[in-house]
């Protein structure tokens, strides 16, 4: 069975009725406007389907976003990898995409309620920070944020259930900690900082303290749950008990406790202020709840996200060696394309085959849906093909092939965006920029202190100096055999989090000519440690690490345009992935393997 299916995103297929439903059910609550966010309770990246309110009632499946909807108005708020797909997906008679976060939607607000009025928000589903920056963009306006129950959640008939994934225990070699070690930690913190207790919700948070992976979401394996942790060590999971057998119970011990979802309030009232929240991934509900039993909030970032972040020598060698196998998949999977005669091929294909190639190297899941995306595809950065969209790979086009695996020892993404035959001078030369942004951050060197927006327009130099960009980030955090994007560091022009050893992250700038092509090139980098004899005066330096070993598709590049330094390093790196990658091959992949890593210059 595969793990991805070409089914195609629900979409609406009765947007003007579900639309109208809300709005009645908004006029029953005596709302003039109700917010659909895409997030659910816990605040992470990924919902179960039970929690896909903005895709049920729009059609749009992207992975951020949210919709404002009005008597006269719906607008589907989404940022700029989903321009293109929102006008695809939503349907334009009754859905306005808006530019986000460029409109804000308090500003959004005070036009389209020029009079005042009621915004209904569902406080488990926005976070203290959204409400608080709702709440100032809206001073002075009329318009008065009341918290409701969400008005989908009374109108879709047809929801299906939450998910009850089983939890299962995580290896504590693989981890590099015991859970009891890793509570101890964060309890240390709490005391230190005089807190009594902290309030988790992030899924992968609460399943990294606890050494427990999860089948509750497709694609990343973590427990939903809420949790606190006490400044004595102690842990309650808020969850369905289903979910935790007596083995998983026993191996945690009795300082870790499992209750209902519907024991979490009450186990507020119980707690020793101040409480910490972090503002950023806590519902205002939970806020709510503590304010009115007089609790006192201490405000702090949620404490598993950094120590989740840096990873130990244990997570980094799994890491590694998940990477190998992923790299042995790859080899394998680029070797058969490059075979196949352009044409013969669909994007279904590819998909369909890279998932095997990666079955028989140990993954327990894939680690998003995979993005093959040819010709025009290419062009929607999170592009995901469906028996709809499904298209034949053609003769001089681009295919942007962006995927990953979950694997017990860890997680990976990859993207690399190949030749499927001669392809046109016009691609080349944005290629070779995309290329030249991506060795520069994997070249880099800056001092300890340094966040990703620092280093974020080493990647985009080369694309500017033409003209051209690309509207996503150049980095994003990724867990080890957890969640393929994870918080809180990243590289990006909003990343304000200081880079630390150990932290990983996504190497990708791209380019995308809508309507023709799109290029992507990925590795993932690990933060390390260059040591002050790396400064001649002194200085505290830090670099990366590639941990990422798969063939870069060289067809495409202008090599006059490349310095010497960059054409060594790419030589370089292939000269390692011959090294790590070709004594796991065998006969023609092998040879294919050592002919596409020459040197280039040769």
């Amino acid at each position: 069975m595969s793990f991805q299916d070409f089914t195609g995103a629900a979409g609406p297929h009765d947007a003007a009725g579900r639309l109208a439903a809300l709005r009645a059910q908004m006029r029953a609550q005596t709302l003039d406007a109700g917010i659909v966010p895409r997030a659910d309770a816990y605040q992470g990246e990924y919902v179960a389907d039970s929690d896909a309110r903005l895709r049920w009632l729009t059609g749009f499946s992207g992975s951020a976003g949210f919709a404002i909807v009005t008597a006269d108005r719906a607008g589907v708020f989404v940022d700029g990898r989903y321009r293109v797909q929102v006008r695809a997906e939503a349907d334009p008679a009754h859905f306005t995409p808006v530019d986000w976060p460029e409109v804000k939607p308090a500003a959004w607000l005070r036009e389209a309620l020029p009079e005042g009025g009621r915004v209904g928000f569902d406080p488990w589903l926005h976070t203290v920070t959204e409400i608080r920056a709702l709440e100032k963009g809206l001073e002075g306006s009329g318009i008065a944020l009341v918290p409701v129950p969400n008005p989908v959640d009374a109108v879709w008939q047809d929801r299906p259930a939450p998910p009850v994934g089983p939890a299962r225990l995580h290896d504590d070699a693989v981890a590099g900690q015991t859970a009891a070690g890793k509570r101890a930690a964060i309890a240390a913190e709490l005391e230190k900082a005089g807190q009594g207790a902290a309030v988790l919700t992030l899924p992968d948070s609460i399943s990294w303290l606890l050494n427990i992976r999860g089948s509750d979401l497709p694609r990343n394996p973590v427990v939903q749950a809420f949790a606190l942790i006490e400044a004595n060590g102690r842990v309650a999971v808020f969850a369905d008990p289903a979910k935790f057998d007596a083995g998983l119970r026993a191996r945690l011990g009795n300082e870790v406790s499992f209750l209902p979802p519907s024991a979490f309030a009450a186990a507020l009232q119980t707690l020793t202020g101040p409480v910490r929240i972090d503002p950023a991934t806590v519902p205002q509900a939970v806020a709510d709840e503590l304010e009115s039993l007089g609790i006192a909030i201490a405000e702090a970032p949620d404490p598993v996200l950094l120590p989740k972040a840096r990873k130990n020598p244990a997570e980094l060698r799994g890491m590694r060696d998940a990477h190998l196998k992923d790299a042995v998949a790859m080899a394998r999977l680029l070797h058969w394309l490059d075979g196949a005669a352009p044409g013969s091929l669909t994007e279904i294909d590819v998909v369909r085959r890279l998932e095997g190639f990666r079955r028989e190297a140990g993954i327990r899941d894939i680690s998003f849906d995979t993005i093959a995306g040819s010709g025009p595809h290419g062009a929607l950065p999170h592009y995901r093909v469906s028996e709809a969209s499904n298209r034949v790979l053609g003769e001089g086009e681009l295919l942007v092939l962006d995927s990953g695996g979950q694997y017990d020892e860890g997680t990976t993404d990859i993207t690399r965006t190949l030749a499927i035959g001669p392809v046109a001078e016009a691609a080349r030369d944005p290629y070779t920029r995309v290329l030249r942004g991506m060795i520069a951050i994997s070249r880099a060197r800056f001092p300890r202190g340094l966040s990703g927006r620092d280093i974020d327009p080493l990647a985009r130099q080369f694309l500017w100096a033409a003209g051209m960009d690309y509207d996503h980030g150049t980095g994003h955090g990724v867990g080890a055999a957890l969640c393929v994007h994870e918080g809180p560091a990243r590289i990006s022009r909003l990343s304000e989090v200081p880079l630390e050893p150990g932290m990983i992250l996504s190497n990708e700038p791209g380019y995308y000519r809508e309507g023709a092509f799109g290029i992507r090139i990925e590795n993932l980098l690990a933060v390390r440690d260059l040591r002050r004899e790396a400064s001649p005066d002194g200085r505290d330096m830090l670099g990366f690490e590639t941990l990422t070993w798969v063939p870069i598709e060289t067809r495409l590049i202008l090599p006059g345009q490349m310095s010497g330094e960059e054409v060594a390093w790419l030589d370089a790196y292939h000269a390692e992935v011959r090294e790590r990658v070709a004594p796991l091959l065998e006969g023609e992949v092998r040879e294919w393997l050592v002919r596409v890593t020459a040197p280039l210059m040769r």
